[in-house]
């Protein structure tokens, strides 16, 4: 990739670290990042003016350079990349509290709406449709994803008939939060990501709140007292109190490594470390369940709830 970013970029870059997805490398004291874009190209238009008004605010999202076309994004071989320069230090972390305050900083309008995502159970479902394809096909040599595969496709069906059941009876409203929000949440939460612009959606709320909660909980966080934390700050709809919990039903701790084990980017002995705290996480669906009934009258998973502590 060196010599692309030479050529459009006009940089004369020495060394360079060169990953699947993207390539990075520092210029004269700064952190650029030549990532791989996969999204639609008409979404771009709106993500800059979505820099714009977070800097604005004081918000130091990432850079989008521009190449020496004067275009955003550069084509190499069938795939596309968009150069990113950071603007803080890519370790800074950010912890739930900053998270929170972030969802506050914009919400969506006429101008962002090509970003607005809430399709939740249409797009779980056709997820699960794919990987239970997949395994079919391509899967049948991974003995820990077929010793669990079941169990995480059961949870992600509860999750999904969550949503459409609420969507029907309940429904989204105008007083429902539709925030700035993140495709995936990763751990730790760095800024590389986290101000990472081409991760930008608009979704409700509560989407980041419970992604954020998990991640911290597979990795050793107490999720429950950050959830309590966030119910006690913010007063939500029922409708966005259900969602969170469908969220937190939804295993997109599984799926993603899931995904990244299919695709030859992990390994799959990561997925005992998930596998091994089925109870755990059971218990903690269980005790969020207790919290945010404390709000509102939240519809019960009859297997989970009942299930003896």
């Amino acid at each position: 990739m060196k010599e692309i970013i030479n050529y459009y970029y006009n940089f004369d870059i020495d060394e360079i670290e060169d990953n699947k997805n993207y390539s990075a490398f520092n210029y004269y004291g700064e952190d650029f990042y030549f990532v791989f874009f996969d999204r639609d190209e008409e979404e771009l238009k709106d993500i800059i003016d979505l820099c714009i008004e977070l800097k604005v605010k004081g918000i130091r999202v990432h850079d989008i350079i521009l190449n020496r076309n004067k275009a955003l994004t550069t084509k190499v071989g069938d795939n596309f990349f968009i150069l990113l320069k950071l603007n803080t230090p890519k370790t800074d972390t950010i912890n739930f509290i900053s998270a929170c305050e972030f969802l506050s900083k914009l919400r969506l309008n006429s101008k962002n709406s090509k970003l607005y995502r809430n399709n939740w159970g249409e797009l779980w479902s056709k997820k699960i449709d794919y990987f239970e394809y997949q395994i079919r096909e391509i899967g049948k040599d991974k003995t820990i994803i077929l010793d669990s595969f079941s169990y995480y496709i059961g949870l992600a069906e509860n999750a999904i008939s969550y949503v459409n059941k609420i969507n029907k009876v309940i429904g989204l409203s105008e007083y429902d939060n539709i925030t700035l929000s993140h495709r995936r949440i990763f751990y730790p939460n760095t800024s590389l990501n986290y101000l990472n612009p081409l991760s930008f959606i608009f979704d409700l709320e509560v989407r980041d709140i419970a992604e954020f909660l998990k991640v911290e909980f597979f990795n050793g966080e107490d999720s429950l007292l950050d959830l309590i934390t966030f119910l006690k700050m913010k007063r939500l709809t029922s409708y966005s109190y259900h969602m969170l919990y469908a969220r937190l039903l939804y295993p997109s701790y599984y799926f993603d490594l899931y995904e990244d084990i299919m695709n030859n980017n992990s390994n799959e002995e990561r997925l005992v470390k998930i596998i091994s705290r089925v109870n755990e996480y059971e218990l903690f669906l269980r005790k969020a369940y207790d919290e945010i009934s404390k709000y509102t009258h939240l519809e019960k998973i009859d297997w989970l709830i009942k299930k003896e502590l």
